[in-house]
C-alpha cells in the first residue's frame, strides 16, 4: 500500500469511530518507514477534522465525536512516540478548564480535542478549577492563551474574575481569554473584557487560531 492509502485509513479510522481499524492502519504505517507526522497530521487528525465539520452540521453529534476522539488518541498513543524531537516545534500552547462550582465537562472535553486536532498543546485543568489555579497554571505553563467553560448562570461571574485576577497582577496581555459554555454569549463575552466566545468545540478552533499566531 501507498503512503496515501494509509493515511486514509487512519483517517477514515478516526471519522468511522473504529479504533482497532485505527490501531492497526497505525502500526503497518510505521513498519512501512512512513514520518509518523504526517501520519498524524494527514491520517489522524484530517478524520478528526472531517468528523468536526459533521458535527457542525448537526449529522454528528456529541457522543460521535467522542468516540471519534477516542480512535483518533489510539493512534496518537502508537505514532507520537516516532516524532523527531526536532520536528517537535515549541507549539502555541493553552490551559483549558471548567470554572468552580461547575462540574460539567463535556463541552470542555470536547473543545480541548479539537483544539489538539488543531495543532495547540492544551493543559487540561479538569472541572471545578479553582479561579486562582486558571491564572497560577496559564504563567508556569508559558501558556498563550486560557479558555474557561460553564454550564451554569450561576459560575458565570468566576470567568470575569480571572480576567480581574489577571489585571491586578498586570498580565492580562500576556494571555488571550476565550470563554463558552451554554449560557455565555458574545455580549457577556464582551461585558467582561474577555478576547472571544465560541458556541461550539468547531467554532472554538477557528476563534482561537484567529486571535492566536499558531
Amino acid at each position: 500500500m501507498e503512503k496515501k492509502d494509509y493515511l486514509k485509513r487512519l483517517s477514515d479510522g478516526v471519522f468511522e469511530m473504529e479504533e482497532d481499524d485505527v490501531i492497526e492502519a497505525a502500526n503497518e504505517y510505521l513498519e512501512e518507514g512512513y514520518p509518523a507526522l504526517d501520519g498524524i497530521m494527514e491520517g489522524l487528525v484530517d478524520g478528526m477534522n472531517r468528523a468536526g465539520v459533521l458535527y457542525e452540521e448537526e449529522e454528528y453529534f456529541v457522543t460521535d465525536l467522542l468516540l471519534c476522539s477516542d480512535a483518533m488518541y489510539e493512534g496518537l498513543d502508537i505514532l507520537k512516540p516516532h516524532i523527531p524531537v526536532d520536528s517537535e516545534e515549541k507549539k502555541v500552547r493553552g490551559v483549558i478548564g471548567v470554572v468552580e462550582g461547575d462540574t460539567h465537562d463535556i463541552g470542555k472535553n470536547l473543545v480541548r480535542i479539537m483544539l489538539e486536532a488543531g495543532g495547540f498543546d492544551m493543559i487540561d485543568l479538569g472541572r471545578d478549577v479553582k479561579l486562582d489555579e486558571f491564572v497560577e497554571r496559564a504563567v508556569k505553563e508559558e501558556a498563550d492563551f486560557i479558555c474557561m467553560s460553564t454550564l451554569m448562570t450561576t459560575t458565570m461571574g468566576g470567568m470575569e474574575r480571572v480576567i480581574e485576577i489577571l489585571k491586578d497582577k498586570n498580565i492580562r496581555n500576556n494571555f488571550k481569554v476565550f470563554i463558552g459554555g451554554g449560557p455565555i454569549s458574545q455580549k457577556f463575552s464582551d461585558q467582561i473584557g474577555a478576547d472571544g466566545y465560541s458556541s461550539n468545540a468547531v467554532e472554538a478552533v477557528q476563534l482561537v487560531k484567529k486571535h492566536v499566531a499558531s
